[in-house]
Parts: structure tokens; C-alpha cells; sequence
């Protein structure tokens, strides 16, 4: 009798160690992916400090210095549909991979343009292009990844909390170092990129066992059919979740082009102190960012009314910046505005993941990040425009679209509908 209650122990505390175990590689497999939102976030933040110097070291317009951060992010839009296509279908390491490499090599690229050839500007435009080809294969994919990592809605929520936060965090480091960077020499940021790749492709190697294989891939025709269908059945929630990560982009990037060009050229801000200032929004939009991935859980309602409240504020914070041009004023209200826009970003990846079949999730959960990237490319170019008119009807802009945003979440977003 003894020797059954000793093997049955034995054979517990096995399977204990092996779910321990589990567990254990399952957080070191979410930390290894979240390095993957990080790199490709430095990729383009960390230059946003650097623009103004650029655009003085390069002889070019603030339109033109512009443009760096938007080819990335013309070029993503267009390819991520694809990869995610393909992450469906191969397999998303064998996209993830490849695609951090290209841009490694498109950092190298920028960076060798910059330091040695004297009229850079286009060689350097054509590394941004190559780096966005290589984050549109790999920042997009990670949210399907990580829903076929779980089953459980609450682990697939938190971990995109854990994803969206390591994105966040890495707008917040991106202009201090960025900034630091730059104040050794003005390029060494592009060639900062392919270090910070090299170190997430080992992360992924090692550390990230692939899902068990699905089965055989079905053929494209009937794969765009049953895509169709999913955007028939559920479009009204889903086009609406795509206008509002567009829109929220958009205003953030927008906001921080904005807040560099303001610092450097209103407050004669520059460098590491400038780096600072820019990371205070974007610090309280990581702990927003963090603190909803593990508050939201699989509750699609609050999801809802967090994504509402959010953008709601967001808008209110940014009109509230037509009052005053005293700099504390400035860097308080955008802090608000991060809160805002930080709770919204992990419950809209949360509802996408969550609520699509395994089989369209890389394909579907790719669209929204291209419209994601829509934002991205359009707040630069956009604000660089404005400035030139008045900086109030820039918060006016900014405001009103984050207001339909919070429109589009309450009237078009149905909890009972966004079921996968």
C-alpha cells in the first residue's frame, strides 16, 4: 500500500514539474515574442527625436525628414495583408524570422548612407522601405501567435496586455535613446536597428516552440471565401475596430511629431532632456497599457466601455491643449491623452484575437494592423503640414477624430456579436 501511495506521489509531483515547467516556458516564449513589438517600435520612435537634426544635417524639409518615419509605414501597409496570409498558411515563425532580418539589413542600409555618402537622403528612404517590409512580417503576427499559444481567453488577454505594454515600452524608451544616441553621432540609431533584431531572432530560436501543426492548409479561393464570409458576418464591429486604431495612430504619432518639433524648436529643448520630456505621455501610455491587458480578461463588455472611456478622454485632453502654450500644460494634458489612448489599445487587440477563428486570425488580425500602420504614416507628414497653419486646428483635428473613435466604440461595437 505504501509503495502505491509513494508512486502516485511521485507521478503528482511529476505532473506539478512538468505543468511548472510549462508555465514557466510559456512566459519566457511571451517575453521572448513581446521583444519582437519592442524591436520593430524602436525601429521607428527612436527616430522621432532625431528628425529635427536630420532635417538640419540632411539640408531637407520638415515635410521630407517627414517621410522617413512614413515610407516604413507606407511600405508595411501594403505587405502585412500578405504576410499574414502566409503566417496562416506556413506557419508564423517561418514569417516572423525572415522578416526580422530584412529589417535588420534596412537598418544597416540607412546607416551606412548616413555616415558615408554625401547626398543620403534616398539610399536612406530605401533602407526605411526595406526595415518596413521586415515589420510587416514580424510586429503584425505576433497577436495571432499568441492566440494559438492559448485557449484561454484570459491568458490570450493578458499576454496581448503584455504585448501592447512591451509596444508602449518601447515608445518610451525610444526617445531617450534615440536622443542619446544621436548626441554621439546623428545616425547611429539606424544602425542600432539590426543589433535589436539580431537579439530577437535568437529570442525566437530558443525560446518560442511553434504551436502544434494545424491541419493542411486550405486552398486561397476557399481561404478569400471563408475570409469574405467572416467580414460579412461580423464587418460593422470589425471595420470600426479598423477606423479606431487608425485613428488613435494617428493621433499619437501625430501628437509626437508634434511635441519633438515644439520642444526642440519653441522651448530649445534638445537631447536626453528632450527624450525625457517626450517619454512622460508615453510612460503613462505603457502602464495604461499594461494595467488593462490584466484588468480586461475575456470581458468584451468592458472592453467596450474602456476603449469609449479612453478615446473620450483622449479627445477632451487634447482640446483642452487649445487654452494654454505654457510647456507643463502641454506635457500634462498629452500625459492624459496616453492614459487614453493606453487603455483603449490592448482591449481592440483583445476583441480582434478573441473574436476570429483560428484559420482567418493571422489574416484578419494583419488588416487591422495595417490600418494601424495607416495612422502611423499619416500623423507626421499631416502634422508637418499643419504647423505651418495654426496649432489649434491641429488639436481641433486630433480631438474630433479620437470623438468619432469613441462614437465608432459605442455605437458600432456589440460585445454579443464579437464571439469567434
Amino acid at each position: 500500500m505504501e509503495h502505491i501511495e509513494d508512486a502516485v506521489s511521485k507521478s503528482t509531483d511529476k505532473g506539478k514539474k512538468k505543468k511548472n515547467d510549462g508555465a514557466n516556458n510559456q512566459k519566457w516564449a511571451i517575453l521572448s515574442i513581446s521583444s519582437i513589438p519592442l524591436v520593430m517600435t524602436l525601429g521607428n520612435s527612436m527616430l522621432i527625436p532625431v528628425l529635427p537634426a536630420m532635417e538640419k544635417e540632411l539640408s531637407i524639409s520638415s515635410f521630407q525628414v517627414s517621410m522617413i518615419i512614413t515610407v516604413y509605414s507606407i511600405v508595411a501597409i501594403f505587405l502585412i495583408p500578405i504576410a499574414g496570409y502566409l503566417s496562416d498558411h506556413i506557419g508564423r515563425k517561418k514569417v516572423i524570422i525572415p522578416s526580422l532580418l530584412i529589417a535588420g539589413i534596412g537598418g544597416i542600409i540607412s546607416g551606412w548612407a548616413a555616415w558615408k555618402f554625401k547626398d543620403p537622403y534616398w539610399v536612406i528612404l530605401i533602407g526605411r522601405a526595406l526595415q518596413g517590409v521586415g515589420a510587416a512580417g514580424a510586429s503584425p503576427i505576433v497577436m495571432p501567435l499568441v492566440g494559438d499559444m492559448f485557449k484561454n481567453d484570459d491568458d490570450v488577454s493578458s499576454s496581448l496586455g503584455l504585448i501592447e505594454t512591451s509596444n508602449t515600452f518601447g515608445k518610451v524608451l525610444s526617445p531617450i535613446l534615440g536622443a542619446l544616441l544621436a548626441g554621439i553621432f546623428w545616425f547611429l540609431p539606424f544602425f542600432s536597428i539590426p543589433v535589436f533584431c539580431a537579439i530577437s531572432i535568437i529570442l525566437m530560436l530558443f525560446l518560442v516552440k511553434t504551436p502544434k501543426k494545424r491541419e493542411k492548409p486550405i486552398p486561397f479561393k476557399q481561404f478569400f471565401k471563408k475570409v469574405k464570409e467572416t467580414f460579412t458576418q461580423k464587418g460593422k464591429w470589425l471595420y470600426a475596430i479598423f477606423a479606431i486604431g487608425a485613428i488613435l495612430m494617428f493621433a499619437l504619432f501625430g501628437v509626437l511629431f508634434y511635441l519633438s518639433d515644439v520642444l526642440e524648436k519653441t522651448y530649445h529643448i534638445k537631447d536626453i532632456k528632450k527624450g525625457l520630456l517626450l517619454a512622460v505621455p508615453l510612460s503613462a501610455l505603457c502602464a495604461s497599457s499594461f494595467i488593462t491587458g490584466k484588468l480586461i480578461k475575456e470581458n468584451k463588455k468592458l472592453m467596450k466601455w474602456i476603449t469609449f472611456c479612453g478615446c473620450a478622454l483622449s479627445s477632451v485632453a487634447i482640446i483642452i491643449l487649445s487654452f494654454s502654450d505654457k510647456l507643463w500644460f502641454l506635457i500634462v494634458l498629452f500625459l492624459f491623452s496616453g492614459i487614453g489612448i493606453g487603455v483603449a489599445l490592448p482591449c481592440l487587440d483583445a476583441l480582434i484575437t478573441e473574436g476570429i477563428e483560428k484559420e482567418e486570425r493571422g489574416t484578419i488580425s494583419s488588416i487591422y494592423s495595417s490600418m494601424r500602420f495607416i495612422g502611423v504614416a499619416a500623423g507626421p507628414p499631416v502634422v508637418a503640414v499643419m504647423l505651418k497653419q495654426s496649432d489649434n486646428m491641429l488639436f481641433y483635428l486630433l480631438s474630433g477624430l479620437i470623438l468619432l473613435a469613441a462614437l465608432a466604440t459605442l455605437f458600432a461595437i456589440k460585445p454579443g456579436n464579437v464571439k469567434s
